[in-house]
């Protein structure tokens, strides 16, 4: 079979799999980029052929298709993950995973970092009008052309709201990042206490399992002592972490409860994220956070705090790096001494500056959540094969800037990024290793989908393999500090 020809294309050779007496395989067309499932011996089940030849039957990529090329092939189901040290690798145009998988050889990660390769947030679905079923089918077809072996994760990313959760648990996702960051109330930093006290009172006690009373001799009595840190609460401490996270960890169990009952006793990683929010999380609140999610038997192997200094799409760390480390290790302490589940680091494209700081205090216990970088790197390859499309793509980002950037935190600054029409042609890729273009064409890119999706997809599927060694460059900085 590995010399097998046939005549409408090429045979991606990785994804040759024979089970049982069946061989599956992917081809390429040569008429253009499209690709076909490729099957020998055993076609019952897969729908639509698109045309036969000598002993094999082809099908179209889809979400159908994709189902029923996952119940054969086991690896190409995501499992949990647990609190091993593992990356995300966010792709909102659904043709990254090959390059993906690349980098992950490249670096030498294989067996040292555990991937998801299905990763979309509910607010990137909404904006390049995907669905989970998609993310999770495009991801799978690239598993399958590689023929990656490893295990892999699949993560619903920043969901909200109960209402997020059928979609992704119906399409398989095994990792859940909830993301409760609108019922925190950050003017708990500066309140004073009497507000404080108003606000604690007002909590929803009941969904907490708890009362004050109990909080006060849970926290108060006496210091928590961890290894190499003690943790001393006194009324008002306990007072601001409660009125900052207490609506956000009930809304939490909630939606734990819930997605328990959606997934019928199978497995799945849980996350809660707070990192979304304006103030940075203390190590009290840290602290409590997960001691709370523990005695509520919400059982997360991830929590993403709220760390100090700016963490911006698609840029380095923003901020003093030494006291980053200080109080990165204070965090590390608290996730050691439960023991249950590992730091992730979200917006964690490109924080080149501390990778090592992070690798190097969380013992393997890390995640390392990516998105819009691989993007980015989408208009690197545009800007040196196609500038014309790139100016236009420039342009637009300007345009929508404004708008775009509402969502997000960002402190680009538009009047710093020339327009499409200033620079030359050789100048037009040095835009995507500069702070303020990277984040204007970072934040708008739901904008240029919707005008330039098609031209965007028929370029990248011209240029398959630039892509592909794009991603494998970029990610390799990502990957090799933690291993």
């Amino acid at each position: 079979m590995d010399e097998k020809t046939f005549s409408i294309g090429t045979i991606y050779q990785p994804s040759l799999t024979t089970v049982g007496n069946v061989t599956y395989f992917l081809i390429r067309l040569h008429n253009g980029g499209d690709r076909l499932l490729g099957v020998v011996g055993g076609d019952a089940g897969f729908q639509e052929p698109a045309h036969k030849e000598d002993d094999a039957a082809f099908y179209p990529l889809t979400a159908h298709n994709a189902a029923e090329l996952r119940r054969r092939i086991d690896r190409l189901n995501p499992v949990p993950l647990g609190i091993q040290t593992s990356f995300g690798f966010g792709d909102r145009l659904g043709v990254a995973t090959p390059g993906h998988i690349e980098a992950m050889r490249a670096s030498g990660a294989v067996d040292k970092v555990a991937p998801i390769f299905a990763q979309q947030s509910v607010r990137e679905n909404t904006r390049t009008g995907r669905t989970p079923q998609q993310v999770m089918d495009a991801a799978t077809w690239g598993i399958f052309q590689e023929g990656w072996t490893g295990i892999w994760g699949a993560d619903a990313d920043h969901v909200k709201e109960i209402s997020d959760l059928k979609p992704f648990v119906e399409a398989g996702y095994t990792f859940y990042t909830i993301d409760p960051s609108e019922y925190v109330d950050n003017d708990a930093d500066s309140d004073d206490v009497d507000t404080l006290k108003e606000k604690v009172m007002a909590l929803p006690w009941e969904a907490l399992d708890s009362s004050y009373a109990d909080m006060e001799s849970r926290y108060c009595l006496k210091p928590v002592k961890l290894d190499g840190l003690a943790l001393e609460f006194d009324e008002e401490i306990l007072l601001r972490a409660l009125a900052k996270y207490g609506r956000a960890l009930a809304h939490t169990v909630a939606v734990a409860q819930e997605l328990a009952s959606l997934m019928q006793g199978g497995t799945f990683d849980l996350e809660m994220s707070v990192d979304e929010t304006d103030t940075p999380t203390s190590i009290h609140e840290h602290y409590f956070i997960a001691n709370e999610l523990a005695r509520c038997a919400v059982p997360v192997v991830s929590v993403a705090p709220r760390f100090v200094g700016k963490f911006q799409k698609g840029v380095d760390y923003i901020g003093d790096v030494d006291e980053f480390e200080r109080e990165f290790e204070k965090h590390v302490a608290i996730m050691l001494h439960f023991g249950t589940y590992k730091i992730s680091i979200h917006t964690g494209s490109d924080k080149f500056s501390i990778y090592p700081v992070i690798a190097r205090y969380t013992q393997g216990q890390a995640h390392v959540k990516t998105a819009g970088t691989s993007y980015l790197e989408v208009l690197r390859v545009m800007s040196r094969v196609d500038p014309a499309l790139f100016r236009q793509v420039l342009d637009l980002g300007h345009e929508r800037f404004e708008t775009d950037r509402k969502s997000y935190f960002v402190d680009c600054q538009p009047s710093k990024v020339p327009a499409g029409d200033q620079l030359p042609a050789a100048d037009l890729p040095g835009l995507l290793d500069q702070f303020d273009s990277r984040q204007l064409l970072h934040v708008t890119f739901g904008s240029v989908l919707d005008v330039f999706g098609e031209q965007i997809f028929a370029m990248l599927a011209d240029h398959a393999d630039e892509y592909r060694a794009a991603l494998a460059a970029h990610f390799r900085r990502h990957i090799e500090p933690f291993l």
